[in-house]
């Protein structure tokens, strides 16, 4: 390892600049830049044990201050002026530093003076909090902070933070657009890859500690003993780096590997089964975190079969892990072909009953919306309505409904709005981050968890704007209080450029994304437009598929009249799952946010909208608005050649080139055929789309990524 990291800091500055460092560029600053630090960074000290984790710490913090400041900054034993103090356990006390409030990931960043030595203290009680405060410093570094008298305490609100890889073991990913899965595992054990490394530290330096290394739609065969060997090779990897190793169980494993003839949690054999397979998993890893279970949920099999509640389900696998300190995250994500309820109710209908009946190391795992990351949706009632049962949160990084890899969606601000929403359950305040972070209801445990958009790309994640996504979650995975355009800041700044008028720029477009994708995709609560199974496009007409759930036209119900899915008392009232604050707000035609009016209602297309538009001519409108925006990204992003690396300033206006293209598209098809319902013209100014509705209805993609 420190001859990765050698030569990562050596070839920094010939590097040919392709996204693979993600925002991990410990390129030299400005000669400005550089002069405040001079005299206050000299040499670092470590007044700790040295374990594998405080190595990785010191020599992250060695090879990134050496590369930023231009000169060597060793780690050193005897500290003189300007030396930076890696601080654990008894020897806070020395500088009389407290850290009883830090837990265990939590640190602190002082500037202390001792007689004549003016130092930096990056103190904590463990290893894993010494890492993350080092990457902390390296930000303030990277950003050009000052840090002449820092007085930082940081602790994590959520205690694990995880990524969810839908990856399979042949190396194809569930939703994936940035190449084959990262996780080789037919080489695996005998070759670790050194992406791996590069992965973890990349995880570390934004706080994420745990990695669910397979697909929800799970694979029983990762549970055997040769794949046993294999997760524990890269466990052992992710370690230092303070990440804990998660898998998901496929629930008929005991039949499918074991040699049962059922998998019913309630049979002491399948039970035994469970609990011996955890034991050699603990046996192998010794902080294996646990299981992640998707389960009685399109075609996954689960309790239902033989008759028993999720509660009984998760509880069996629960118990498994107890013992070793495990934990089970239980997908919440559940809907039935053969149920005629809204879909939007039914993981309601089945978990809110079970509250209070899962055992106390079980997280029941929820999406943010109840149906599945639309790009936008209102936030799932279920969060406020389980107060005995922690809830984790569930956000999709890699952008399934939001333009695959190719499409600018900075997605902080969509998952900012749901942390920020107010349930309402215990009065004003009672916000979606209280409920999964456990301070409303008191849980001891939390979880935010990620589906991750990583991949074999070279740049990781498909495109450079999409690493922001990830750096963005492990950012509001540790404070979901924290603002989206700071995260945002931070990353253009260690990623592109410290050029505040470039960083002005880009921010400006990132910080508008997510609205401007809404607008062009699903403007005024709509949802579920996409093509078919691979969900590239525009297929509002869709209707002939098996499952009603599956078609769009199930989402929208547009007609001759009117467009929107009425959950008021009138339709399905899915408005009553949520508190009575809520609802009345959501049920209120007059009083409902516009972006969910069509979320709740079925509104006429010549209502009158606030702006004095009819409902039409606002659909027109954001529709076109969404294309105006991007069309006016290029032109931003072509003010910035020659201010950002040549590499990757033409990939980023390469599909910059393609969102356009695409969102036309999606405005145009979606337009031609809602006007094939509705008869409308469309208002004066507004261009016709490009084809006809038969046209686009005949578009195919049978190579789309991802399916």
């Amino acid at each position: 390892m420190a001859v990765f990291l050698l030569l990562n800091f050596v070839g920094m500055g010939a590097r040919a600049e392709d996204g693979y460092w993600l925002w991990l560029r410990y390129d030299e600053l400005p000669q400005e830049m550089r002069s405040q630090y001079r005299g206050q960074l000299r040499q670092i000290v470590l007044e700790t044990e040295e374990t594998p984790t405080v190595s990785v710490a010191a020599r992250e913090l060695s090879d990134g201050l050496s590369g930023l400041l231009g000169r060597n900054v060793p780690v050193s034993d005897e500290g003189a002026r300007g030396a930076i103090l890696l601080v654990t356990g008894e020897a806070a006390s020395l500088y009389d530093l407290d850290l009883s409030d830090l837990g265990e990931d939590g640190y602190l960043l002082r500037t202390l003076t001792d007689g004549r030595r003016k130092l930096t203290v990056i103190a904590a009680n463990e290893d894993d909090g010494l890492l993350y405060g080092v990457f902390h410093l390296l930000r303030l570094v990277q950003t050009g902070e000052d840090i002449s008298d820092l007085n930082i305490t940081s602790v994590p609100r959520i205690d694990i933070r995880v990524l969810n890889h839908w990856d399979n073991l042949d190396r194809t990913v569930e939703r994936g657009y940035a190449g084959q899965s990262i996780w080789d595992w037919h080489k695996l054990p005998d070759y670790i890859d050194p992406r791996y490394t590069d992965y973890a530290r990349a995880n570390a330096s934004i706080g994420i500690n745990g990695t669910v290394l397979t697909n929800v739609n799970a694979n029983a065969t990762v549970l055997t003993p040769p794949y046993i060997e294999k997760v524990a090779a890269v466990a052992d990897t992710m370690r230092p780096y303070g990440i804990q190793v998660y898998l998901t169980a496929r629930f008929s494993a005991p039949i499918e590997i074991g040699g049962l003839e059922t998998a019913d949690p309630a049979d002491p054999a399948v039970q035994a089964w469970w609990a011996g397979k955890a034991d050699e998993i603990y046996r192998k890893i010794p902080d294996f975190g646990g299981f992640l279970v998707k389960a009685d949920s399109e075609g996954q099999p689960g309790p239902h079969t033989y008759h028993r509640t999720h509660a009984e389900g998760a509880n069996m696998l629960a118990d498994a892990v107890a013992p070793h300190g495990g934990v089970v995250m239980w997908r919440a994500f559940v809907y039935s072909e053969n149920n005629p309820v809204d879909r939007h109710m039914q993981a309601y209908d089945q978990f809110v009953p079970l509250d209070g009946k899962f055992r106390s190391n079980v997280i029941i795992q929820t999406k943010n919306g109840a149906i599945d990351f639309q790009p936008r949706e209102p936030f799932h009632p279920l969060f406020g309505a389980m107060p005995e049962t922690p809830l984790g949160m569930e956000f999709q990084i890699t952008k399934e409904y939001l333009g695959f890899a190719t499409h600018l969606a900075y997605l902080a601000p969509m998952w900012s709005e749901v942390l920020r929403a107010d349930t309402f359950v215990k009065g004003e305040g009672s916000t979606v981050a209280k409920i999964i972070d456990g301070s409303l209801e008191g849980h001891e445990i939390s979880a935010m968890a990620g589906v991750s958009n990583i991949g074999s790309d070279r740049n990781w994640t498909g495109s450079q704007f999409d690493q922001a996504n990830w750096y963005a979650f492990g950012r509001l995975a540790w404070d979901p209080a924290a603002e989206p355009a700071e995260i945002a800041e931070d990353w253009v700044r260690m990623t592109f450029t410290g050029d505040d008028g470039a960083v002005g720029t880009i921010l400006g477009m990132m910080m508008e994304s997510r609205e401007a994708v809404v607008n062009y995709m699903t403007p005024l609560g709509l949802g579920h437009l996409m093509g078919t199974g691979h969900h590239y496009g525009p297929a509002p007409w869709v209707s002939e598929l098996g499952r009603p759930e599956w078609n769009p036209v199930y989402y929208h119900k547009a007609d001759e009249d009117g467009i929107g899915f009425d959950r008021t008392k009138s339709g399905s009232n899915a408005v009553a799952q949520y508190s009575d604050a809520v609802a009345a707000e959501f049920a209120d035609l007059e009083a409902v946010p516009e972006e969910y009016l069509l979320w709740f209602h079925h509104v006429s297309w010549d209502y009158e909208m606030p702006s004095g538009r009819t409902l039409w001519e606002e659909l027109v409108h954001r529709y076109t608005e969404g294309v105006r925006t991007v069309s006016g990204w290029r032109g931003e992003w072509a003010s910035l050649e020659g201010r950002i690396d040549e590499g990757r300033y033409r990939q980023v206006a390469d599909f910059l080139r393609v969102q356009e293209k695409e969102a036309r598209w999606w405005r145009d098809a979606c337009l031609a055929y809602f006007m094939s319902l509705n008869g409308l013209d469309l208002p004066a100014g507004y261009a016709p789309p490009a084809r006809t509705l038969d046209e686009y209805k005949a578009m195919v993609f049978p190579s789309a990524p991802g399916n």
